[in-house]
């Protein structure tokens, strides 16, 4: 069997390009172990990439990755092995995903006052029936041939400070760890290094948030250069944290990045899995022995 995993990909519940269950094919392709779907906000992939897991042989980590305020930068938390089902979780992404519905149409706009309108319509076709976001914004762009391809949509226009980028709603980063928590979670810290903070900055933050109950770092990430990798797995070491790692893979959305292995030299070993699960089942001993 595989020795490795990637637990962090998208799906098409989110931003990314694939089902669920094409995703889980990829891995598989790929000669993966294990993978987790953390998709952005939403847990709505993690029952069709489940399935297909079960009935092929791979293990799949359930998973969310939450949008979080946070000073002096807003964050992504990875939620691992979390209870995609539990009603608080599931009542916020709600309330996220309706904020996200009236946020389509402003983005909408932007793109109607630049020359480029499209239909609503258009939009919820791309989606399939699926929340849509901006990645079935930008397809439905390039049918329309404003742009060449997705990338050139997310690049010049969708993408965070280009013309017609929307906020989202976020919440803080204490709520995002007491909802994976509340879930049976472990809590991450997503990729650092793309936060661009000096480390001193960089580890105040995740002292911070250790001290609100942060389980583990995403030390191993596609983006991550080999000092920001070698700084934060200095940090879980000194603070008694979890490492973890992922490609982030998106399918086209993110071109270049493959699941499994990043831009190519991205080897994320199985042995994390293994010392999560070993942290939660001492967590679920200690929580028998209040009882």
């Amino acid at each position: 069997m595989s020795q490795y995993v990637d637990l962090h990909v998208h799906t098409s519940c989110s931003d990314g390009s694939l089902t669920p269950a094409e995703v889980v094919r990829r891995a598989l392709n790929m000669k993966l172990a294990a993978i987790a779907v953390a998709d952005h906000d939403s847990v709505d992939g993690n029952a069709e990439a489940f399935a297909e897991g079960a009935q092929n042989g791979l293990e799949v980590i359930p998973g969310v990755e939450l949008s979080c305020n946070f000073t002096p930068k807003n964050i992504h938390l990875i939620g691992l092995f979390i209870d995609p089902t539990e009603e608080k979780l599931t009542e916020t992404l709600t309330e996220v995903r309706d904020y996200r519905t009236r946020r389509n149409p402003k983005i909408l706009d932007k793109l109607a006052e630049m020359g480029m309108p499209l239909e609503l319509a258009e939009v919820e076709a791309k989606a399939g029936g699926r929340t849509i976001g901006r990645p079935h914004i930008a397809e439905a762009m390039v049918e329309r041939g404003y742009v060449a391809d997705f990338q050139e949509a997310f690049d010049k226009y969708l993408a965070h400070n280009k013309p017609g980028y929307v906020h989202r709603r976020r919440v803080s980063a204490e709520e995002g760890l007491q909802l994976i928590h509340g879930a049976g979670g472990l809590a991450f810290l997503a990729h650092p290094g793309v936060y661009a903070l000096p480390p001193r900055i960089t580890e105040n933050m995740v002292y911070k948030l250790a001290r609100a109950g942060l389980d583990g770092v995403e030390v191993y990430y596609s983006d991550h250069l080999p000092t920001d990798t070698a700084s934060l797995q200095r940090l879980v070491e000194e603070y008694d944290l979890l490492a973890t790692g992922g490609t982030d893979f998106h399918g086209y959305a993110k071109p270049g990045i493959e699941i499994g292995v990043g831009r190519g030299d991205l080897h994320v070993p199985y042995e994390l899995v293994v010392r999560m699960k070993a942290r939660l089942g001492a967590r679920a001993r200690q929580a028998a022995m209040k009882r």
